[in-house]
């Protein structure tokens, strides 16, 4: 029994200390993590008992604000207007008390949320220096509804997607995705109705929160035509003068194997189309066979380099968080198998990029063969107004030489203006636009079709991606692509500066 009372003795001493470490260590050691902890009712009373900074839009349209809300739970409740919710969604984003931040607000939430300005006086130590910060967007409202409009006019109304670029800077001047969603029920100060909204994102096919502008990829297609055609110019540029005989099918590896690479047409009843001839009329046709074996003679680690040099393969340094990379094979994956390469060459195979990408692509042709940083922010003022932080544009990529890019910019107005050009008849001639069409078949008789752009082609002002995935098998991908980005092109070169 005395033995019995001895360990039990040990046993009470051990929880004891147990206890006194552990409370020691919640106390002292993690208290100050415990405070600050985004789980700690406490801190997020805290965060939700402050106003956020406004997000506005380059034009002064107010994207996101805080607003009094004395009956709810807690002092303020985040607010979408509705005229520009959904129109903003993918790049504004929410913050919800249960799934967290994302978007601007995610990106710029140092700025957005309550904090303490620095003290610059005396007068300073004495005063509260508690504020907030507005974060002004490179996006314009107007053209950003403008897009969505036109997107709408797809039959259909299937996913689509589009972004508008300023070559010189980089800023996006317009990013939509179709569909877009309602921010505002992520951000309710009721749980079953942001749990309720998320589900139901969650279940759509496919998920708005995607942003498949940036968040999403697709094979490109033709479009990638324009990186095959730079390295052209910058690796081999004899392949330039190269006349290949006009044809339906050719077989790039008959050593590897006997299947062809064929035109569009391939399995209909006129049978593949025929074309050929120099790079010059061959990316106004968009000529498949000609590009698989420009690719071919170029080689893997020629045509994947500039494809890196492109941006393809890294992140791209968009400043909204979760951008998803696109991607160019690896030229291992090339070696004895030949038909992979050239199906690469024109943007079919393992290629996949995201509108985003192929914004950055077209932009830098535009620029004289640089890529500029994108970014979304232009610039963040506090509460009085006074300017906090301006983005100060820089480049990103040197993707190729000011001549290749002038070559290819040559090459890209024969698209649109060439009576056998893909783009021939969609821009009106005044506009001075250098194009290029996409459709990657996916199977299934159906295409993801594209159309990228820029303009002035001697001066650019924009560029413009338009990705519009799983159409009925297209051609060229104009029909579908075509009157949407005229009437982008249209508008943008009206509203912006």
């Amino acid at each position: 029994m005395e033995r019995r009372i001895r360990i039990l003795g040990i046993v009470l001493v051990v929880l004891y200390l147990g206890l006194f470490v552990q409370l020691n260590n919640i106390q002292v050691l993690r208290s100050q993590a415990l405070d600050t902890s985004p789980g700690n009712p406490r801190v997020a009373a805290q965060l939700y008992d402050q106003p956020r900074g406004q997000i506005l839009s380059s034009d002064g349209q107010i994207l996101a604000e805080s607003v009094p809300s004395p009956n709810s739970l807690y002092k303020y409740q985040r607010v979408y207007p509705a005229a520009t919710a959904s129109l903003f969604a993918n790049v504004v984003g929410f913050d919800s008390y249960d799934y967290g931040l994302d978007g601007v607000e995610a990106e710029y939430d140092k700025y957005l949320s309550a904090h303490t300005r620095p003290a610059t006086s005396l007068r300073d130590l004495l005063t509260n220096r508690t504020t907030v910060d507005d974060v002004t967007l490179t996006l314009n409202a107007k053209l950003q509804a403008q897009v969505a409009a036109a997107l709408a006019t797809i039959p259909g109304s299937p996913p689509s997607s589009a972004v508008v670029i300023t070559p010189s800077t980089g800023a996006i001047d317009a990013m939509y995705s179709s569909p877009s969603y309602d921010p505002n029920p992520l951000v309710s100060q009721s749980i079953p109705t942001e749990v309720a909204a998320w589900d139901a994102e969650n279940a759509a096919t496919p998920n708005p929160r995607l942003a498949a502008a940036y968040r999403t990829t697709y094979e490109p297609g033709s479009t990638f035509k324009i990186v095959t055609s730079a390295a052209v110019y910058d690796h081999q540029p004899a392949l330039a003068k190269v006349d290949y005989p006009p044809e339906q099918c050719v077989n790039v590896a008959p050593n590897e194997t006997n299947v062809p690479i064929c035109n569009y047409g391939l399995g209909t009843p006129q049978g593949p189309e025929t074309c050929g001839g120099t790079i010059v009329p061959a990316l106004a046709q968009s000529c498949d066979i000609v590009f698989a074996q420009l690719g071919v003679a170029l080689g893997g680690p020629a045509l994947a380099a500039e494809a890196n040099a492109f941006g393809f393969n890294q992140p791209v340094p968009l400043d909204l968080p979760y951008v998803l990379t696109s991607v160019f094979p690896n030229p291992s994956t090339f070696v004895q198998n030949t038909p992979q390469l050239a199906f690469s060459a024109f943007g079919q195979g393992n290629d996949q990029a995201s509108p985003l990408q192929m914004a950055l692509v077209t932009a830098g042709i535009a620029d004289k063969g640089v890529i500029m940083n994108p970014h979304v922010m232009a610039q963040i003022r506090d509460s009085q107004g006074n300017l906090v932080t301006t983005y100060a544009p820089k480049p990103w990529l040197r993707a190729t030489s000011a001549a290749t890019a002038a070559s290819v910019t040559s090459l890209m107005r024969g698209v649109v203006t060439n009576p056998l050009g893909t783009a021939y008849g969609i821009f009106p001639a005044s506009e001075d636009v250098a194009a290029k069409t996409g459709t990657a078949q996916t199977g299934h008789h159906q295409t993801n079709d594209w159309l990228v752009a820029f303009a002035p082609a001697n001066q650019p002002k924009v560029a413009i991606a338009v990705a519009v995935p799983a159409q009925p098998s297209s051609a060229t991908g104009a029909g579908t692509t075509g009157p949407v980005i005229a009437a982008i092109m249209a508008a943008a070169l009206a509203d912006l500066p």
